[in-house]
């Protein structure tokens, strides 16, 4: 299948799945992501605010902030990404494409980020991804001195066998479904 093709099927696989039934999913999903001795360690995490169709991180990011984990999510500022820590739950604004953004100050030190949790539209058992087809998070991770630990999050009917890619595709060190 065409990257197209992949993105043409998630979408189908969402509309049949009830939105009560994309919620349980998320809960799952994110229970197995905080149970990862990569969250339990981490201090600094990369999240993402999630739209109604990715795995639900609105808790997630309470959560984190309730730990004292530094929360930081992604601006969409022209072709490109800029990180933002989130300082309190409700500091956010919608931005681009309806996405709520934080409203704190940028974030520049990369690598002092311990773990970036990545959404997509795919991902592989091997850590291939799928992205939505802009590459934001292909180029905000091309200018990290160091890759942070890499989880993408998924529900389990957008865990494929074989997606197509591309060279300057991320990998992730691990997917959880």
């Amino acid at each position: 299948m065409t990257k197209s093709e992949v993105r043409q099927e998630i979408r189908r696989r969402k509309a049949a799945c009830s939105a009560e039934e994309r919620a349980l999913l998320s809960r799952e999903v994110i229970a197995k992501l905080v149970a990862t001795p990569q969250w339990q360690q981490a201090q600094t995490v990369l999240l993402y605010h999630s739209l109604p169709d990715e795995v639900a991180t609105h808790d997630l990011i309470t959560e984190a902030l309730s730990a004292g984990k530094r929360v930081l999510l992604p601006v969409v500022v022209g072709d490109d990404l800029e990180l933002r820590f989130l300082p309190t739950p409700d500091a956010l604004r919608e931005g681009a494409f309806h996405i709520l953004e934080p409203t704190g100050a940028p974030f520049t030190d990369y690598a002092a980020i311990d773990l970036a949790v990545i959404p997509g539209v795919a991902f592989t058992p091997d850590g291939r991804r799928l992205g939505r087809g802009r590459g934001y998070y292909d180029r905000l991770l091309a200018h990290f001195p160091q890759s942070p630990y890499l989880i993408g999050l998924c529900w389990p009917f957008q865990l494929l066998a074989d997606l197509p890619t591309e060279p300057h595709d991320l990998t992730m060190h691990a997917v959880i479904a």
